[in-house]
């Protein structure tokens, strides 16, 4: 087999993340994990998540997702609520204008894509697995966050900007 087939298969993966990504910043303001923040606190009990709970969802480390949160707050689309009692830790809530913006954004590919693989058997999905493991072992990049940089429009990491 041509290993540029394979190649060309993960180009236009990656192209279609980048297209969704620019998209969606330009039409709504948001990149992707702040959108796919705001999908969870909307399905979420009482529309709110701890800190932690984003960050497990998300799968990135806190800096990032307190980044994240701040850039959403200062738009007005998420709040942070004292939690009664202790007062140092906080409950993420998203706003009635976030909850507006979330109803308006399409699904996202990460969606669409989550929505299909569940119809797969457990077999099918353990050989994708594996075979996205043995990508990314190959590449040497295990450390390397879900949504740097390829989400970001700018090519800037969830860190510096963007998140």
């Amino acid at each position: 087999m041509d290993t540029t087939e394979i190649l060309i298969k993960i180009r236009k993966i990656v192209r279609s993340l980048n297209i969704e990504s620019k998209k969606i910043q330009k039409e709504y303001g948001v990149s992707i994990p702040q959108a796919l923040c705001l999908n969870l606190l909307h399905s979420s009990k009482n529309y709110q998540a701890t800190q932690t709970e984003i960050r497990k969802f998300l799968n990135l480390n806190p800096s990032t997702i307190s980044g994240i949160i701040n850039r959403l707050e200062n738009k007005g689309l998420v709040a942070r609520l004292p939690r009664s009692g202790d007062k140092r830790k906080v409950t993420i809530a998203i706003t009635s204008k976030g909850d507006g913006l979330i109803k308006r954004i399409p699904s996202l590919l990460h969606d669409r894509l989550s929505d299909k693989l569940v119809k797969f058997d457990d077999k099918t999905l353990q050989q994708l697995f594996e075979s996205l493991e043995l990508l990314v072992n190959i590449l040497e990049i295990n450390d390397l966050e879900a949504f740097s940089p390829i989400t970001d429009s700018e090519g800037f990491n969830d860190n510096t900007r963007q998140s």
